[in-house]
Parts: structure tokens; C-alpha cells; sequence
């Protein structure tokens, strides 16, 4: 039985639609029996669908921060001049997953393992099937997004023309696969988990609080704490303020975390420690990503703990005729919320310029 969780919703969420692509077999042999994606798309897709723009989501994440952040007329990502496809990943509360579907046989604990490559299998279906797209102008996306720019640069080079994977690898590191266990501890190590089996995300409230804290360390730089930057940061809920950091920590992090399904978080997380487009290539990431013939901007974050800026450098210098376009923040990797005007200028400037590029069709 399917749990409602009113932050799944599109009021909460704003407008998607669910797509079926139907019966879809995973990379590590399991079966999801009619997967469904949740997808927000903005402008309109041209007469030849040379405009078309995907953006996978990151973890936790769904299409409602693009929307509100990065979309609008103006802006790189303009939906009058392109076709903006969203599409919620696998496992994300929207699309497909533990707490929202029907069938027995993949409900909550039961929910098959998902990696990135799945996610990026489905988007192609989708798009193939859905709106005839056989090729991208660009894929952008951050943190779990850039995992999946990645994967589709390599796995499917002749389909992407244009990639700009923001704060985020292509192959994760050993130090990110520990920080995002810590994470996933948190959650399952509180009783009322429940094996995964809990009626409410409110049994879980403790492990998810716990959860939203090691984010408040890592997810956000010591200057952000440092010079209270938190005090100019919109509520959560309207009528929320703080005037300590550890009111921001209670009333943003945690209220924030609290509203999500564990499961949910479980199943990203997962599927996050393993990012590695080297599956394509054997092992080996110098091959996987001498694939890529996309014309590349990579975009990682200078205060960005977990996924630095050397750890992204290292993989564009193995990249095909890319180059490395370093994001300033103070927020850590929570920069990609938009908290910070000179931030999305840097955005839209590196996006407007890659869009701009000549490249072969």
C-alpha cells in the first residue's frame, strides 16, 4: 500500500506528469514492472528537435528548484528559445518509488537496487518514445544530475552534443562513498525504520533529523556558518525565522529532510555511492570518458566538500576537448540551491557560452 506524502505531491512540488515506459529490467538484475517517470517539461520543442535540453535531478531533489532557480526567459536555460525536459530520477518520491507504488513486489524494503546507467536508460526510452528526441543540444545537471551528464556522455556520445555536469563526478571517490554512508546510516540505524518497513516518514524522524545534520556539516562550507550567510536563506514553510544557526539547522535542515520518505533517500543514496561511467568501459575511466565527443563544461563548486574541485578537474583532464569552469560560493554544495545571485550569474554566463558553441551535428 502506497504511503501519501503530501511533499511529493505537485502542490508542493509544482506541475509533472507521469510518463510509463512499462516493464524495465535493471543493471543489477532487477525488475521494476511499470516504471513511471515524473516529468516537468518548459517551452516547446522545434520543428526539427535540435532545441531539446534534458536535466536529470539530484539526490533528494526533484524538478521544482530548476524551475524555480535556473529556468525563466533571460536566462541560459530559456524556455523560449529551447524544449526543457526535467525528469525526476528513479527512486526520488516522484517518479517510481519505495513508498509510491502499488505493487507488492517492489514496495518500500522491496524496492530493487537502481544505479545511474537505469536512470539514464529510462530518460533515453523517454525521450525517444515519448517526444521522438534523438538528440540533445545539452544536458546539465547537479550533484546526482552530473553523475547521470556523465553517464549519458558516455554511454550514449552521439546523442549529447553539449554536456555541463555541475558538482558532481563522474566516477565517485572512496571519501564520497563514506560520506554518503554516514548518511544512509543515520536514517536506517533508527529503530523506527523498521527494516524499511515503517507506516510514516514520522517514525523515522530521529534517523532523518540525523540525517539533515551531517548535511548542515558537509553540505555547507564553514564560512557559510562562519558569516551567518544562513540569516538571509528563505524559509522552508512560510512563517519559519531564525535568529541562531542552530534554529537554521532545526528549522530549515532538518524540517527539510523530515518531509522526505527514508526509503526514498535510501534508494539514491545507493545508487549515488556507485556512479562510475568506468562500467562502460570495463574498469577503465580514461577509455569511458575518451567516449565523450560532447563539447563539455565542467562545473564544480570551489567550497564544495563533496565533490571538489580536484576530484572534478582530474576526470576533465581526461575528457575530449572539455574544459573546467570552477563555481564560487559560499554555500558549499548547497550552491546549487541558488542561494547566491553572482553564483547563478556564473551559471548562465558558463551555460550561455557552451549553448553558444559551435559543434558537430
Amino acid at each position: 500500500m502506497a504511503i501519501d506524502n503530501p511533499f511529493y505531491s505537485p502542490e508542493a512540488q509544482g506541475p509533472y506528469e507521469l510518463h510509463s515506459i512499462g516493464r524495465f529490467e535493471l543493471e543489477d538484475g532487477g525488475v521494476i514492472p511499470d516504471l513511471q517517470l515524473a516529468v516537468a517539461t518548459y517551452g516547446e520543442l522545434n520543428e526539427d528537435k535540435s532545441n531539446a535540453i534534458l536535466i536529470p535531478t539530484w539526490f533528494s531533489g526533484t524538478h521544482q528548484t530548476w524551475e524555480q532557480v535556473y529556468i525563466g526567459p533571460g536566462r541560459a536555460l530559456d524556455p523560449e528559445k529551447y524544449f526543457i525536459i526535467v525528469v525526476n530520477q528513479i527512486g526520488n518520491g516522484l517518479s517510481t518509488s519505495p513508498h509510491n507504488t502499488d505493487d507488492e513486489s517492489i514496495a518500500m524494503s522491496k524496492f530493487p537496487k537502481v544505479r545511474i546507467g537505469d536512470d539514464v536508460r529510462a530518460q533515453e526510452q523517454l525521450l525517444r518514445e515519448r517526444f521522438g528526441i534523438e538528440r540533445l543540444a545539452l544536458v546539465v545537471g547537479g550533484s546526482m544530475g552530473a553523475q547521470q551528464t556523465w553517464e549519458w556522455a558516455v554511454r550514449f556520445p552521439e546523442k549529447v552534443l553539449r554536456a555541463a555536469p555541475i558538482a558532481g563526478t563522474a566516477q565517485n571517490t572512496p571519501h564520497d562513498f563514506l560520506f554518503a554512508k554516514t548518511l544512509l546510516d543515520a536514517i536506517t540505524s533508527d529503530p523506527g525504520f523498521n527494516a524499511g518497513e515503517y507506516s510514516s516518514p514520522a517514525d523515522v524522524a530521529e534517523g532523518l533529523g540525523r540525517h539533515a545534520d551531517i548535511w548542515a556539516v558537509m553540505g555547507l562550507s564553514t564560512d557559510f556558518w562562519k558569516t551567518e550567510f544562513w540569516r538571509g536563506v528563505p524559509p522552508v514553510t512560510e512563517g519559519q525565522s531564525w535568529d541562531t544557526f542552530e534554529e537554521f539547522q532545526e528549522q530549515f535542515l532538518r524540517a527539510l529532510f523530515r518531509m522526505m520518505d527514508p526509503n526514498a533517500l535510501l534508494a539514491m543514496g545507493w545508487k549515488w555511492q556507485r556512479g562510475d561511467v568506468a562500467r562502460n568501459a570495463g574498469g577503465d575511466l580514461k577509455e569511458a570518458l575518451g567516449r565523450v565527443t560532447a563539447k563539455t563544461f565542467v562545473m564544480p563548486i570551489d567550497s564544495d566538500m563533496f565533490f571538489p574541485p580536484r576530484d572534478s578537474q582530474a576526470e576533465q583532464q581526461l575528457t575530449p576537448g572539455s574544459e573546467l569552469r570552477v563555481l564560487h560560493s559560499i554555500a558549499g554544495h548547497f550552491a546549487l540551491f541558488g542561494f547566491e545571485e553572482s553564483y547563478l550569474a556564473e551559471v548562465d554566463q558558463h551555460l550561455s557560452e557552451l549553448l553558444a558553441a559551435d559543434v558537430e551535428t
